[in-house]
C-alpha cells in the first residue's frame, strides 16, 4: 500500500478513537494492521502526548520550565509587597499571556484556547478587584470604573477575535455599572423615570444591530440580543436596587407583549440582520 495513503489512514483511525466512534480494542486492532513493523504509535490521548513531551525533553528545557514555575511562585507569594504600578504591570502582563497564547491554541483546540482567553477575561477583573481590595479603595467608584473598562476590554476583544460571548458579556457589565450609576446618583425615581433611563438605549442598540449587519453578522446578533437585555432592563433594575415594587409584575407583562407584537410584525427584518 502507498506510504502516503497508509498514513492517511492511521490518522483517521486515530481520529475515530480520539472521538470515541469506535472501542478503543478496535481501533488498537486497526492500528496495528496499518503500522509498519517497529513504528512508533503516536500517543491518542492528553497523558499520552504529554509523557512523550516530557520524556524527549532537554535539560535546557527542564530548567527554563522549573524557572519560569519558580518565578510564578515568587510572584504569587510576594505580590502584597510589591508597588501598585508593578502590581498592576503583572496583572496585565498575565492577562496578556493568557490572551496570546489562547488565541494560538484556538486554531488547534478551540475549547482549550477559549478556555484560556476566559481564564485571562477572569484574571484582569479578579486582579484588579483583589488590587482595589488590597489598598483599601472599596468606594463603589472605583469597582465601576473597573468594571467599566473590563467591560471595554471584553467589548473589543470579543470582536476582534468573534467570541460572540464574551462580546455580550462586556454589554452585560457595561449595563450593570449603568445600573450601579443610577443606584448611586438617584432617589427613589418613578417608575416612567426608569423606563426612560432604559429604554431609549433599547432603541439605540436595535438600531446599531441593523447598522452593523451588512459587515458583521456575529456583532449585530449581540446588538440585538443586547437590545432585548435593555428592553427588560428597566423591571430588573426595580427588582434590584429599588424597595417599592408595586406594578413590577403587570410592567413585566406589558413589556413581554409588547417586544412579542414588536419581533412578530418586524420579523422579516430583524432576521435578515442576525440569520
Amino acid at each position: 500500500m502507498d506510504q502516503e495513503r497508509r498514513k492517511t489512514i492511521v490518522k483517521e483511525i486515530e481520529h475515530w478513537q480520539r472521538s470515541k466512534l469506535l472501542p478503543d480494542q478496535y481501533c488498537d486492532f486497526l492500528l496495528n494492521l496499518y503500522l509498519d513493523e517497529g513504528q512508533a504509535r503516536t500517543p491518542v490521548t492528553f497523558a499520552g502526548r504529554a509523557a512523550v513531551v516530557v520524556k524527549a525533553a532537554s535539560v535546557k528545557q527542564w530548567l527554563l520550565t522549573f524557572g519560569l514555575f519558580s518565578l510564578i511562585c515568587f510572584v504569587v507569594l510576594y505580590f502584597n509587597e510589591f508597588h501598585p504600578l508593578l502590581q498592576i504591570a503583572l496583572s496585565i502582563t498575565g492577562v496578556l499571556v493568557l490572551l496570546s497564547i489562547g488565541q494560538k491554541y484556538r486554531e488547534r483546540n478551540e475549547s482549550v484556547g477559549l478556555g484560556l482567553i476566559g481564564t485571562g477575561m477572569l484574571l484582569m477583573l479578579g486582579a484588579g478587584l483583589y488590587i482595589l481590595q488590597l489598598h483599601e479603595l472599596l468606594a463603589w467608584g472605583w469597582q465601576a470604573g473597573l468594571l467599566g473598562l473590563c467591560s471595554i476590554c471584553w467589548i473589543a476583544f470579543g470582536i476582534g477575535a468573534r467570541i460572540p460571548l464574551l462580546h455580550l458579556c462586556g454589554w452585560m457589565a457595561s449595563f450593570l455599572v449603568y445600573a450601579w450609576l443610577l443606584s448611586n446618583n438617584t432617589e427613589s425615581p418613578r417608575w416612567f423615570e426608569i423606563q426612560l433611563y432604559w429604554l431609549p438605549a433599547s432603541f439605540v442598540f436595535g438600531w446599531c444591530s441593523w447598522f452593523f449587519h451588512r459587515w458583521s453578522r456575529s456583532v449585530a446578533s449581540i446588538l440585538f440580543v443586547a437590545a432585548a437585555l435593555a428592553w427588560f432592563m428597566p423591571e430588573l433594575y426595580c427588582a434590584v436596587f429599588m424597595k417599592e415594587q408595586i406594578g413590577l409584575q403587570l410592567q413585566l407583562m406589558i413589556k413581554i407583549i409588547a417586544g412579542g407584537a414588536t419581533l412578530f410584525s418586524l420579523r422579516k427584518q430583524w432576521i435578515a440582520w442576525v440569520a
